[in-house]
């Protein structure tokens, strides 16, 4: 399963961006973007934002780990 959080912390890191810039893009404090870092799993409306201001696909590359599990299985 992908951690979602770690994957934005990641993508942050790779862009050379803060967490403050997403805090503030996002409208919230610094402390909920550490919690949602922190999380396995988010909710989707956020996870459609982040995409956006990230310009990363995360619903596709959890599409794809979800086909690649499925192919796997005997």
């Amino acid at each position: 399963m992908i951690n979602i959080g770690q994957s934005i912390k990641e993508e942050l890191c790779r862009q050379e961006r803060t967490v403050s810039w997403l805090a503030r893009k996002l409208g919230c404090n610094r402390a909920a973007v550490y919690r949602l870092m922190g999380k396995n799993s988010i909710d989707t409306a956020m996870l459609w934002r982040i995409s956006l201001l990230l310009g990363r696909d995360f619903f596709g590359e959890i599409s794809s780990e979800l086909c690649r599990r499925k192919d796997a299985k005997p």
